[in-house]
């Protein structure tokens, strides 16, 4: 069996700026990507086949016989049993959406030639940014679950305060948690291998912390939140996503927001995320290349990989910044900013690729990695694309 997740194309646009820099498999949702919540149902590897840019970073094996997985799809036991259930060159499908297909790989143009078979359930589904947060908490209630069967949480510390069922904290081996209080009458609490909450901190459930993220003193979270795997977080948090290996270290307000990787808040950065007005929020879309009406009343930052902004920087609500930005300086800077901006209210210039390049190779080797030329390439693919 070799199962591949394909990116339909409108769905790769509205997931921008997060599907610049990666497949919409490998966005988080929950403790788990996307990828990784279907390997988990499958108890089988997948790849990931997107634009061809994403390639060499993320290599997807073609085989003579396959599963074709819609990306955006989130697993179900019903789901899964009818996508096994296809026999060679037919597809399941939901009115016009191909959920999935068995045999050799085709364009959508393609397809149409395969035998369909109508999915009679109801399928969950990422389609837009904010659906990131919004959906955040289901996501990491289903992640406990299929964790939860193959192993079991590490003790609690009696330094720990608990307001709800003691039960639904889950730590993973080397975890810590001291002199904190985590309240699970909400959602359950998932803390990773080698993860710490420090001392003084406040955590309301649903909350997910990965490996190797700290959330420190007396940091105060708000569920459904989603930290990846390699974050340093403070200050207060409310219904986000942090991508991973991204800083938000220090006091501040983080609400209804997705950050991606390798990004940074500086101390006391700001965001809003209710209008004044109490107005719905109307945000960036690369589809249409204008703003639209998201129906929601709470939404705030949507940060793109390798971005960054200054000390006491304040974002307004509903403002989408691309891939590799440097903001800051007073006053709210544009809600959109395209990828690879330097500045801020008073004006942006071009981010040069090789200063970038600087910067993400210093980011990288504190955490032990390198930034290699596979890096570079990418960046510079989404710097020409018309952003």
């Amino acid at each position: 069996m070799n199962v591949v997740l394909f990116d339909e194309e409108e769905v790769w646009k509205q997931l921008l700026p997060f599907t610049f820099t990666k497949p919409i498999s490998e966005l988080r949702l929950g403790i788990f990507t996307l990828r990784e919540k279907w390997a988990a149902h499958l108890d089988y590897p997948c790849n990931s086949l997107s634009r061809d840019y994403l390639k060499e970073k993320y290599p997807a094996e073609i085989k003579a016989d396959n599963f074709f997985i819609n990306s955006k799809l989130l697993p179900d036991a019903a789901l899964v049993e009818e996508i096994m259930a296809l026999n060679g060159d037919s597809a399941l499908v939901a009115g016009k959406t191909i959920l999935a297909y068995r045999g050799q790989y085709r364009k959508p143009t393609e397809t149409g030639t395969l035998k369909t078979i109508n999915y009679s359930g109801e399928y969950n589904s990422i389609e837009q940014v904010w659906e990131l947060f919004q959906k955040c908490g289901k996501g990491i209630e289903a992640d406990i679950h299929l964790i939860a069967k193959k192993r079991k949480s590490q003790k609690l510390s009696a330094t720990v305060t608990v307001l709800g069922d003691r039960n639904m904290v889950f730590l993973e081996e080397g975890a810590k948690a001291e002199a904190c209080i985590l309240n699970t009458t909400n959602g359950p609490i998932y803390i990773g291998r080698e993860a710490e909450i420090m001392e003084g901190s406040v955590v309301r459930g649903p909350f997910a912390l990965g490996e190797h993220s700290v959330l420190k003193l007396c940091s105060k979270i708000y569920g459904p939140t989603s930290i990846g795997p390699h974050c340093k977080v403070g200050g207060e948090v409310n219904n986000s996503v942090i991508m991973g290996y991204s800083n938000k270290a220090h006091d501040g307000f983080l609400g209804n927001s997705v950050l991606g990787e390798w990004c940074n808040l500086g101390a006391d950065t700001n965001t809003s995320n209710l209008k004044n007005n109490y107005a719905n929020v109307n945000l960036y879309s690369y589809k249409t290349n204008k703003l639209e009406n998201t129906g929601l009343q709470f939404c705030g930052l949507m940060m793109g990989d390798h971005s960054k902004s200054g000390i006491n920087t304040m974002f307004n609500t509903g403002t989408v910044v691309g891939v590799g930005c440097n903001i800051y300086g007073g006053g709210f800077p544009p809600t959109h900013i395209p990828s690879f901006s330097w500045g801020g209210s008073e004006g942006l210039q071009d981010y040069k690729l090789e200063k970038l390049v600087e910067t993400a190779e210093r980011v990288f080797e504190r955490r032990g990695l390198q930034f290699g030329d596979v890096e570079k390439k990418l960046l510079q693919a989404v710097k020409e694309f018309k952003d």
